[in-house]
């Protein structure tokens, strides 16, 4: 349980350590071992997440989630036959089971098994006739087989059902480039950017409807937002360089080329924008020098050699002008048609992969346009990249590590704190914090060293140095996310010393994670969080200038959606310390879901002032 807890916080290494321990205890237990699988595939190691499934089924065979996850972990590893064998064994289990049917057609999709795919396709449309995925996996069938009349008509079906799908959308936008109708697809990739605005290459597609629409400005736009959101994608500043270059840009188009040649130092085609670029800026010597790379590889293109040969003569260079020139004229006499292209020709699109220099100024699209598959699980991607609308800042406890950063290099104090720390001298000093980071396996081994040698001290010590070695042991149970242990190491504290404010303020952090844990398990929570007030109210009478304990017990009310009295408490919190930034960062939230968004957004930019960056992403959404 404690490492299903440190499992839920998100610190997978910890909770590693919890399972190997069950595991050692009770090998025969399948759930060690799936919790243990789960972790190890948050943290990207797939073939052990494997490994530990296979382990938990040979325990227990009939648990439809172990064969859901090692699945996952054999298509994070291509292995989409095996995965496939995993869903069927599933769906044998629960045939009811929409995202373990959706999962198998993507590993036959995967393995080009289009004929399978598409007779499950059918199953799944008669089984869930209103499943928009169903339809649009099926357009994903057909433009594969190159049927794209098929596909529109798979991809309308899946809109008529679902007309919120952004990934919908997109993919019939990226079927309308493809068939060079610029109007309708830039139309439905504005529906698939209003409905999914965080997806950088929505910007970059319709970029290039708007292009070929002679839309330069909306294209621009495009271009500067799908960078601003992956500042590493090259498609964008390529693109953006190209375009840069055409209205006359030249300065920022040679810092977008300079950016593709950081990415891929031998790209010929950005080397050669730069070139022309930078010749025509005045910067003779690099644009021969950029030149010259290009020549090298392609001897024969007589655009590279007459430029360079133009930069030498500028140089008064002229011998070296005269030598490119005659390659160029003995070329020549083989050849008698010559013409050059204009600087960006917009009907024209070359794939990534194509190293054909006479195609340098046409717009770059991706070599492969496949969508990327959309497999249907609760473990899908990363638990700690989980965007959440409106989260409200953690609370603050004791801890043994004080976490900055460069933006926000706040030090919590509190004067209760630092008399406890001289009164404990001669172990780790505790201290003031809102961050719950994941420790790595030294801390976590130096944390249980430091929990057996408080017990050794506990055990000889009086009632009341007792109960002091107590509290720091149970701030080290705290990050160790032994909760249970902590608060009853918390209640023994309080059992001794009834006036220790920091007991109370321990125990209110640690039920408020018990509860919050319980209720993702789907369990009912509602004693803890009234316990939890309890101790804050506690806390905050027997050391009323503490802001950190308004603060808390303004969390908890938050959580309860009672966010008249949340408010109330995160000003006196304020009040109290008027640099506690995570106070106006929850007050701005708690004020927004009461409808009072102006003074929300206030104390949102108030806290962003004070360096809580992300704030600013909330006063984007809400300011208007």
């Amino acid at each position: 349980m404690i490492g299903r807890s440190a499992l839920y916080y998100e610190d997978y290494v910890l909770s590693i350590q919890y399972f190997n321990q069950a595991i050692s205890a009770k090998p025969y237990l399948y759930e060690p071992w799936y919790y243990r699988g789960m972790a190890k595939y948050y943290l990207e190691d797939f073939a052990g997440a494997e490994q530990d499934c296979s382990k938990a089924l040979e325990r227990n065979p009939y648990v439809v989630g172990l064969y859901e996850l090692r699945g996952l972990a054999r298509i994070q590893q291509k292995k989409y036959a095996e995965a496939a064998d995993d869903y069927t064994v599933a769906i044998r289990y629960a045939p009811d089971n929409l995202q373990l049917w959706h999962n198998r057609v993507l590993c036959h999709i995967q393995q080009k098994d289009y004929r399978q795919a598409l007779a499950e396709l059918d199953s799944i449309n008669a089984h869930w006739a209103n499943y928009a995925a169903g339809y649009s996996m099926r357009a994903e069938i057909y433009l594969q087989q190159k049927d794209t009349t098929a596909a529109i008509a798979a991809l309308d079906k899946s809109l008529k059902i679902d007309a919120f799908d952004g990934s919908t959308w997109a993919m019939k936008g990226a079927i309308c480039l493809a068939q060079s109708e610029w109007k309708e697809g830039e139309t439905a990739l504005t529906e698939a950017i209003r409905l999914r605005p965080k997806q950088s290459g929505y910007y970059i597609n319709r970029a290039l409807a708007r292009l070929n629409q002679n839309n330069l400005r909306g294209a621009m736009a495009d271009y500067d937002t799908a960078l601003d959101m992956d500042p590493d994608n090259f498609l964008g500043h390529y693109n953006r360089g190209l375009l840069r270059a055409h209205v006359g840009d030249d300065n920022r188009a040679i810092l977008d080329f300079n950016f593709v040649l950081k990415l891929e130092p031998d790209n010929l085609m950005a080397l050669f924008n730069r070139a022309l670029l930078l010749d025509k800026t005045g910067n003779l010597k690099g644009a021969i020098r950029d030149y010259t790379k290009v020549i090298h590889r392609f001897p024969n293109f007589w655009t590279g050699l007459l430029n360079r040969a133009a930069c030498y003569r500028k140089l008064g260079m002229e011998k070296q002008a005269e030598l490119d020139e005659f390659r160029v004229y003995k070329a020549r006499l083989y050849k008698h048609l010559y013409g050059t292209q204009p600087r960006i020709d917009r009907s024209q699109l070359r794939r990534k992969g194509d190293d054909d220099m006479d195609k340098y100024n046409q717009i770059v699209i991706a070599d492969n346009q496949d969508v990327e598959p959309d497999y249907k699980s609760a473990y899908r991607g990363k638990v700690q990249n989980r965007r959440v609308e409106l989260s409200f800042k953690p609370m603050y406890g004791l801890a043994f590590e004080q976490k900055h950063t460069e933006v926000h290099s706040y030090v919590a104090f509190d004067r209760q704190v630092e008399l406890f720390n001289e009164r404990t001298r001669g172990t780790m000093a505790v201290c003031i914090t809102s961050d719950v980071s994941p420790l790595d396996e030294a801390t976590s081994k130096a944390y249980f060293l430091l929990i057996d040698t408080l017990s050794a001290s506990a055990g000889k010590a009086d009632s009341k140095n007792m109960a002091l070695l107590l509290l720091k042991r149970a701030v080290a149970y705290t990050a160790l996310q032994n909760l249970d242990e902590a608060v009853s190491d918390l209640s023994a504290c309080i059992a001794a010393d009834s006036a220790q404010t920091l007991a109370y303020w321990q125990r209110t952090v640690c039920r408020e994670r018990q509860a919050r844990f319980l209720q993702s398990q789907g369990k009912e929570a509602k004693l803890l969080m009234v316990a939890a007030i309890s101790d804050a109210t506690e806390a905050i009478r027997l050391n009323q200038q503490n802001p950190y304990l308004y603060y808390n017990r303004g969390n908890l009310y938050a959580a309860q959606n009672d966010y008249r009295l949340a408010i109330e408490d995160y000003s006196r919190a304020i009040v109290l310390d008027q640099h506690l930034a995570e106070a106006f960062f929850n007050r701005g939230l708690a004020r927004i879901k009461s409808g009072m968004a102006k003074e929300g957004v206030a104390d949102l930019s108030k806290a962003g002032e004070l360096g809580l960056y992300d704030a600013y992403s909330v006063i984007k959404k809400y300011s208007k």
